[in-house]
């Protein structure tokens, strides 16, 4: 697996370069931020290399989680200090959508959710720190853009509906695949509170990119007003779903 994963690793670094992923560069790190003047900066997460191994997700204690200390540390330590106006996170694992790793006996979990809609547990517990630093920082303009489970969706997470609610109220945006299998919708997760808004999905498993369900999103970031516009797209640029989001302000 370690020879396999570094082969990946390679092919990935040949195919888009990045500068962490140069030859010499601290432990060749994905998770970088893109600074684009002073309307937006985006967060890239690594959700993968660091994370702990799939379990059933069910731990009331998770040091490690899904990103490792050190990233979350440099997540909460970059959100800090970043004046942009919007502060979009690049995750490639969603928030509250259920991802087992199986479809076959009781399974362990890929992302972050498991199911249970109660008091966070395993995964969760390092994201409900995240959103409460978030909160008491008064860090405003967060929104989640997440992919993997290949179909596309949009969730708004509200304490008001929330096990947990410790947290300031954000959109997520889920979008994909492009030239992959589409699947069904994800089952939702309640502990953080998520209303999927909208979503488009096969009711089959693996439908063939030939049979559509293939998706893209979009964000547009007015210059005078601050205002971000986020599109869900078909893959011929059909807009599915737009929601406009106001700068600075708290539970849209």
């Amino acid at each position: 697996m370690d020879v396999l994963a570094a082969r990946a690793r390679r092919a990935f670094a040949e195919y888009f370069p990045m500068s962490t992923l140069r030859p010499g560069a601290r432990e060749g790190r994905v998770y970088r931020v893109l600074r684009q003047g002073p309307l937006l900066d985006v967060f890239v997460l690594d959700m993968r290399t660091y994370r702990n191994a799939n379990s059933a997700n069910g731990q009331t204690t998770d040091p490690q989680g899904i990103l490792g200390r050190e990233q979350l540390d440099w997540l909460k330590r970059e959100l800090s200090r970043s004046r942009a106006v919007w502060k979009v996170i690049a995750a490639d694992m969603p928030i509250g959508l259920v991802v087992p790793d199986s479809t076959e006996g009781k399974p362990n979990f890929e992302a972050v959710a498991q199911g249970d809609p109660g008091a966070p547990l395993g995964r969760e517990l390092q994201i409900a720190e995240l959103l409460r630093f978030v909160k008491h920082r008064r860090i405003t303009g967060t929104v989640w853009m997440t992919a993997d489970v290949h179909h596309t969706s949009a969730q708004h997470y509200q304490p008001s509906r929330a096990a947990f609610s410790d947290f300031e109220p954000f959109w997520e945006f889920v979008s994909g695949p492009l030239n992959a299998g589409a699947f069904p919708a994800s089952a939702l997760d309640g502990t953080f509170g998520p209303e999927r808004v909208f979503v488009k999905a096969p009711t089959a498993a693996n439908v063939s990119p030939a049979g559509g369900y293939q998706f893209f999103g979009e964000a547009d970031i007015d210059g005078d007003s601050g205002e971000l516009t986020v599109r869900l797209r078909e893959q011929d640029g059909t807009v599915l779903f737009t929601q406009v989001l106001q700068p600075g302000r708290v539970g849209q």
